[in-house]
């Protein structure tokens, strides 16, 4: 029974994950199409449990009113910084105006953050799900079952975080926090799969102990790149607020956007040298091919972003690419074996 429950977990791990990177996907729609503010409260959307279709749908006064109902919010949250000693994190919270203002109801916005909130409860029955099938391999497999646990109460706090977001009417720097939470989960439930695949599907890699070093110095730079990506966003985001043609966004984002996009040759440089490193084990072929290749694509999709001027489709396609490449990253490395004494295959 015990094989029977750990192949079924890992079914459900497995789906979960796929899950997962669809909530991503859809998150960047929701940030391309300007429609985190669709629902100015959580979890309900206009007071609703399905939102409204038109702006006679809601009182005259609905921008005080959820403007207020954000900013009492808001005040709850900011005594969690002062606690924390981010006074003037705070003050800026409570004082910004900007903050305070409501956007204008927009139907199709509105909507398309609903769906973004539907599929975010999805993933959290998803969760659940895996969390009560842990508990069958608690006796058995204990570390399956506490970090189902954590898995399960990052997504609770994922939740949370995310009406934060609404109610500071998408302040940059909560924006990134509730990504990288994302991102945590992503490697929590990548790990999940490691602990739980069946013998028949390992895909080891074989290697001298130099090729984890290089492994993990290629997530690290990933997740540097990926930190300066949400910088460029929280630029271009504050020249769209200023109502700056499109065209001009990556002129006028200057020198973040320069940084991000040379440290995206460093970025190539590693993941060719680990390419290369790869090729010179054994064991499973079609992941570094498969890595390599996310690698192109998201540097494609960047450079489609910065000579296209940053066509909507492309923001979303970029971040997924992203966050998979650095899902891939993770699982290679958890199913790295390697040697100090080992050395290269030399049929290659």
């Amino acid at each position: 029974m015990s094989q029977t429950a750990i192949r079924g977990f890992y079914k459900l791990c497995l789906s979960t994950l796929i899950a997962v990177y669809f909530l991503i996907l859809v998150g960047g729609v929701v940030r391309s199409t300007g429609s985190g503010m669709g629902c100015p409260d959580w979890p309900t959307c206009f007071g609703s449990w399905v939102p409204p279709t038109s702006v006679d749908q809601l009182p005259p006064d609905y921008k005080d009113v959820y403007s207020a109902y954000r900013h009492e919010k808001n005040v709850k949250f900011a005594k969690y910084l002062t606690f924390l000693g981010m006074d003037d994190t705070a003050s800026h919270l409570l004082n910004d105006e900007l903050i305070k203002e409501e956007a204008d109801f927009n139907a199709t916005k509105t909507w398309v953050e609903y769906v973004n909130r539907l599929v975010g409860v999805t993933i959290g029955l998803f969760i659940i799900a895996l969390f009560w099938r842990s508990i069958r391999l608690r006796q058995s497999n204990p570390k399956i079952f506490l970090l189902s646990l954590l898995t399960l109460v990052a997504v609770i706090f994922q939740g949370w975080f995310g009406s934060i977001v609404v109610s500071t009417n998408l302040t940059t720097w909560t924006i990134t926090v509730h990504m990288f939470i994302a991102l945590a989960i992503v490697a929590i439930l990548f790990y999940l799969l490691k602990l739980s695949q069946p013998d028949s599907e390992h895909s080891a890699i074989m290697g001298p102990s130099a090729l984890r070093w290089t492994l993990m110095g290629c997530m690290v730079v990933l997740l540097i790149q990926i930190f300066m990506g949400t910088k460029v966003r929280e630029v271009i985001d504050q020249i769209a607020m200023a109502l700056i043609p499109r065209n001009q966004w990556i002129e006028e984002a200057g020198a973040v956007f320069l940084v991000h996009r040379s440290f995206s040759w460093l970025v190539l440089a590693l993941h060719l040298i680990l390419l290369y490193l790869l090729r010179k084990t054994s064991g499973n072929k079609t992941l570094p091919l498969a890595l390599i290749i996310l690698i192109l694509g998201t540097l494609l999709t960047g450079t489609g972003m910065a000579y296209f001027s940053v066509p909507a489709f492309l923001q979303p396609l970029h971040l997924v690419l992203a966050t998979i490449t650095f899902g891939l990253q993770l699982h290679m490395y958890l199913n790295l074996n390697t040697d100090p004494k080992l050395v290269f295959n030399k049929e290659e």
